[in-house]
């Protein structure tokens, strides 16, 4: 399981002002609509609105929702190893 998750856009960046810890958190700062959390984990009809919402919004900018790859730095800070987020 991925720890973070962010936008691709049609060149292969990342857009780094969209990570979140979860697919879900990533697309909900996608839309300029908030959709409530609970809403769409208990309704599937408001999940399926966002759902076209959402498919609206990434084949417009052609961006995709990705996983951030993690990796391991040999570097230690207080006898516990680093994460850092690989942007490739």
């Amino acid at each position: 399981m991925s720890a973070a998750w962010t936008v691709k856009d049609c060149k292969g960046e990342l857009l780094s002002r969209f990570i979140g810890s979860s697919r879900l958190e990533v697309a909900r700062k996608l839309l300029p609509t908030r959709y409530d959390p609970f809403r769409l984990e208990v309704s599937s009809s408001y999940r399926e609105q966002f759902d076209r919402h959402l498919d609206n919004v990434l084949k417009r900018e052609e961006w995709r929702i990705v996983p951030l790859k993690r990796r391991s730095s040999t570097h230690r800070r207080n006898s516990t190893t680093q994460l850092e987020f690989a942007f490739n």
